[in-house]
């Protein structure tokens, strides 16, 4: 791995779980980061994430904000950009979930998962096209529900789906300056966001679907993210699943 000391980082919903390990991985390895949150609930976490990074020797922000609307994606890139003098890296973790059959699935539902999954994602891509010093990386966390047949998921699967092809346009456009665009689609993670959706019989059929007999925990995703925004530089535009074997392609 080269040394990352003064690179600097934006990380969306960066306040706690996947982001909140990402948001410390980076500032482990000297990166100043940006930690983004959505509610007022999560202040508390965005201060501690915050806090790990100023205590491993990195520079650190809280930056809230609302990512389905455009002007608050702008905003929060400026507001890192102004504290670190520039961006390396822009890491997207923010995400939805509901499972629900589509006959019960009503417009408000498809709006506001299509807003948080799909166009805070192409909003942020645009705004990182523009903010990130060349030879940057970007990173979207999508699903590994992009390479799995199923119920229920329509509106998650759905509203995930576009960011692939958000990527791959992005990594065309963007790899002019050097930078590459990645999506990583875990497999059925280990956080508060996902039992709520699953019966207890779902969650151990989840299970077996992978190595281990367990779901993909955050610690087997934030490895991959650092390896993209560094040694697996080369690689760009692709979805990268990490799901142990939960599903493919």
């Amino acid at each position: 791995m080269s040394d990352l000391t003064g690179k600097s980082a934006v990380v969306a919903a960066g306040a706690k779980n996947l982001g909140g390990l990402i948001s410390t991985t980076l500032g482990s390895h000297g990166v100043n980061v940006a930690v983004h949150y959505n509610s007022d609930s999560s202040e508390p976490d965005a201060d501690k994430t915050v806090a790990a990074v100023q205590d491993a020797g990195a520079k650190a922000i809280k930056v809230q904000g609302d990512l389905t609307v455009p002007a608050n994606v702008t905003a929060l890139f400026d507001a890192a950009v102004d504290a670190f003098g520039g961006l390396d890296f822009a890491v997207n973790t923010v995400g939805k979930v509901l499972r629900k059959p589509m006959l019960e699935t009503t417009e408000a539902e498809y709006d506001s998962m299509f807003d948080i999954n799909a166009k805070s994602a192409y909003f942020f891509l645009q705004e990182a096209g523009k903010r990130l010093n060349d030879n940057g990386s970007v990173v979207t966390i999508v699903t590994a529900l992009l390479g799995a047949f199923t119920d229920g998921y329509s509106t998650y699967a759905g509203s995930k789906s576009p960011v692939e092809h958000f990527t791959r346009a992005a990594a065309k456009e963007f790899g002019g300056r050097g930078i590459n665009v990645n999506s990583v689609a875990p497999g059925p993670m280990d956080t508060p966001f996902f039992y709520p959706q699953e019966t207890p019989e779902r969650v151990e059929f989840h299970k077996s679907q992978a190595m281990g007999n367990r779901l993909t925990q955050i610690e087997d995703i934030a490895p991959l993210v650092l390896f993209l925004l560094d040694g697996g530089h080369w690689i760009t535009g692709q979805t990268v699943f990490a799901n142990g074997g939960y599903t493919t392609r």
